[in-house]
């Protein structure tokens, strides 16, 4: 992984063999980031993405192997019990243009992946809402 600063902003290059959502987790604590917005491309070879089961109030994953394109990952920089929380979603495609998506757990990066980060002045907050089973933001 490398990056460069713009301002506010930080354009990361994800390297091949790395996994994505590691690799920007450990970036923003290092780099102090607690609150932004994330946007991205690239190639993964095994992904794992989640869809919530509203009625379960439970998440279920399914692993993705194969060349495909991620795009694009999208998601938002927050905390939780003062822990930097990260909450993407990517759609990934297939050869055929078959198109996957949902919560991105996980991506190893295959080529490369270019991601940019927003990072906003402020905070915002996480708590668990027993009602609708997830950990939503906080005002």
């Amino acid at each position: 992984m490398d990056f460069k600063k713009c301002g506010s902003k930080f354009i990361l290059r994800i390297d091949k063999n790395e996994e994505l959502v590691s690799i920007l987790m450990n970036f923003c604590v290092e780099n102090y980031i607690t609150l932004g917005s994330v946007s991205g491309i690239g190639a993964t070879n095994k992904a794992v993405l989640g869809l919530f089961d509203v009625n379960k109030k439970q998440y279920f994953s399914k692993e993705f192997n194969g060349d495909f394109e991620i795009a694009p990952v999208v998601g938002n920089i927050s905390t939780m019990n003062d822990k930097t929380y990260l909450h993407l979603h990517a759609n990934i495609c297939d050869s055929n243009q078959n198109s996957f998506g949902g919560h991105l757990n996980s991506a190893v990066i295959s080529a490369t992946c270019e991601l940019f980060i927003d990072v906003y002045e402020g905070s915002v907050d996480r708590e668990f809402n027993e009602d609708v089973g997830l950990n939503l933001i906080k005002f």
